[in-house]
């Protein structure tokens, strides 16, 4: 899971950071408003939540939250401010927020509120198909024709990021930073023997593969 955070003071993101990551959640910070709207409206596919400053360098928190709207509905936004009137929270609230922490904020209470967000998400759609594939991202399952295949977890996370894009190219850039968590700037040969061991467990022998090499790009789960 890939959160990003903006935040300008270094001594809090990295506090952050570092505690975030110690949870096995993937950290992005920026420490300029600017820098933080440009980076979550280019990865708003990427990233699963957004932890906002309230006043930043460059652009306020408040702004970066009215621009991620108009993008993207759906991705939680978690405020961390020292405002701390009712005004100001309800404020943030209108404006698009999911959640307000005032500062000094208590580290367990944040990953608590990040969890029953992210939880939210999750479970709005657990079962996913293709043809004869079903996944159940609830109970961890894959079944093939009706019969149970075991996946490792990254073949797991990548069939369901597939599956969660039915109909729609899957940039390799994208399912690595999705899957894996990193960044890579040359090799990502990584996801080609993954899709190849998907294909092994789950292709039935003799018909096209139910997931499509798109060259140069990606990759492809056509609608049924």
């Amino acid at each position: 899971m890939r959160i990003l955070l903006v935040e300008d003071e270094p001594d809090i993101a990295g506090f952050i950071k570092e505690g975030l990551e110690e949870e096995n959640f993937a950290v992005d910070v920026a420490h300029n408003g600017r820098i933080g709207c440009e980076m979550a409206l280019e990865g708003i596919e990427n990233y699963d939540l957004i932890i906002l400053d309230w006043m930043l360098p460059g652009m306020s928190g408040i702004e970066i939250c009215r621009s991620v709207r108009k993008q993207n509905i759906s991705i939680p936004i978690i405020f961390l401010t020292a405002k701390d009137t009712v005004d100001d929270t309800v404020f943030a609230l209108e404006m698009g927020a999911n959640d307000y922490m005032k500062k000094p904020i208590a580290f367990e209470e944040l990953v608590a509120r990040i969890k029953a967000h992210t939880r939210k998400k999750s479970t709005e759609s657990s079962v996913y198909s293709t043809g004869n594939i079903v996944l159940d991202s609830e109970r961890h399952l894959v079944r093939v024709n009706n019969e149970y295949v075991a996946l490792t977890q990254k073949e797991f996370a990548l069939l369901e990021y597939l599956l969660q894009n039915k109909g729609k190219v899957c940039r390799r850039n994208r399912i690595i930073e999705k899957i894996w968590d990193i960044h890579f700037d040359k090799d990502d040969s990584v996801i080609d023997v993954f899709i190849n061991a998907l294909r092994r467990k789950l292709d039935k022998k003799g018909d096209t593969s139910f997931v499509q090499t798109v060259r140069g790009v990606g990759y492809r789960i056509n609608e049924d």
